[in-house]
C-alpha cells in the first residue's frame, strides 16, 4: 500500500478545494450549515424564521437517516460534527471574505486527510501514482475484423 503523510494530504486536499471553491463566495453560509445542524438532529429550518420540530414529513426523514446509520455503523448518527461546523463558521464572520474561505478551505482539507488516512473498506486498494501503461488496450484494425467474422 501507499503510504501517505498527513501534511501530503492536507496539500492535495487544498489543491482540490481551491479549485472546487474558486471564490469567498462558494464557500457555504451559516444559515446553510445551520440548516444540515437541525436537519441531523430531527428539526428543520424551512426559513430563516421558524423553526418547526419533527413534522411528518421531516420525521420520516430523519428515522429513516437514524434507521440506517444504526444498520451501517451500528449507532445512532452524532450531530455533533455539524454542529462544531456551524460554531466554527460563526468565528469567521470578524474575518475578510479571503480569510474566511482560507480557514474554511484549510478546515475541510484536515477533515478530508483525515478522512482519507483513516482506515475504512478502501484500504484493500493501492493508490496508483501512475497510470497503467498500454491500458486499455487499443483497438486495432485486426481486432475489428475478427469481431466481425465470429458475429
Amino acid at each position: 500500500m501507499s503510504k501517505l503523510d498527513f501534511d501530503k494530504a492536507v496539500e492535495q486536499e487544498e489543491a482540490r478545494l481551491r479549485l472546487l471553491h474558486p471564490a469567498p463566495a462558494d464557500i457555504p453560509g451559516c444559515i446553510s450549515v445551520f440548516d444540515d445542524y437541525l436537519g441531523c438532529s430531527g428539526k428543520l429550518l424551512l426559513s430563516r424564521f421558524f423553526i418547526f420540530y419533527f413534522t411528518i414529513s421531516v420525521t420520516g426523514i430523519v428515522i429513516r437517516a437514524q434507521v440506517k446509520s444504526i444498520y451501517r455503523f451500528g449507532e445512532r448518527t452524532s450531530c455533533e460534527r455539524k454542529f462544531q461546523e456551524f460554531k466554527f463558521c460563526l468565528s469567521l464572520k470578524t474575518m475578510h471574505p479571503e480569510e474566511q474561505r482560507d480557514a474554511w478551505i484549510r478546515r475541510r482539507a484536515e477533515w478530508w486527510a483525515n478522512r482519507r488516512l483513516a482506515k475504512s473498506s478502501e484500504d484493500v486498494w493501492d493508490m496508483r501514482e501512475k497510470p497503467l501503461v498500454n491500458f486499455p488496450k487499443p483497438i486495432t484494425e485486426e481486432m475489428m475484423r475478427e469481431a466481425e467474422l465470429r458475429t
